[in-house]
């Protein structure tokens, strides 16, 4: 399994967290007018980035102390 899958999975998992705060789901979205609907998914995604971002910031900062032995 490559390192992308996981992440994939983490990202659809962002974006559907950030699209239920807003109060819709995958198949709420899909009924919104095209350019609601592709301001919402663009915000979800940047969200979604960011996320991962930090998520994997803060895992290379674990790794980092760990080969230091802090």
């Amino acid at each position: 399994m490559s390192v992308d899958a996981p992440l994939g999975r983490i990202e659809q998992s962002l974006i559907e967290e950030f699209l239920r705060s807003r109060g819709h789901d995958q198949h709420t979205v899909k009924a919104l007018p095209e350019a609601e609907r592709h301001a919402l998914l663009a915000e979800a995604s940047v969200y979604a980035s960011s996320k991962l971002t930090e998520v994997e910031s803060r895992s290379h900062y674990l790794d980092e102390l760990r080969e230091h032995g802090t």
